[in-house]
């Protein structure tokens, strides 16, 4: 079974932390995904810039796409996780498992097979 990590965390409380702060962060992460990869359930993992590069794309007939984060909030989504487990128990398991920062919160998702 494929599951998603959304890592969501606060903008503002991750900017006022210190460079090495941040770093330590980093390096958790790098740790983390090594650790996925190691157990062999890593499929993909990413950091991704701040909402204030997204775009909103609305699919139709009269698609429209805006710059701007889908919704005004405190917490941003920060990265993902991708992995592959033999059920939601161990998902579970490795979510509690992502390093902290600010705010942290670490939504499971699960993947749909098509």
């Amino acid at each position: 079974m494929r599951f998603v990590f959304l890592i969501h965390g606060d903008s503002d409380g991750e900017a006022a932390l210190g460079a090495d702060e941040r770093r330590a962060i980093f390096e958790q992460h790098m740790a983390y995904s090594e650790m996925l990869s190691e157990r062999g359930v890593n499929i993909a993992s990413e950091a991704l810039e701040g909402p204030e590069t997204a775009l909103v794309v609305r699919p139709g007939p009269k698609s429209i796409v805006t710059d701007g984060p889908f919704a005004e909030a405190k917490e941003a989504i920060g990265g993902f996780y991708l992995v592959e487990c033999a059920s939601r128990d161990e998902a579970i398991a490795l979510a509690r498992r992502v390093p902290i920062s600010p705010g942290v919160a670490v939504e499971v998702l699960s993947c749909v097979e098509l």
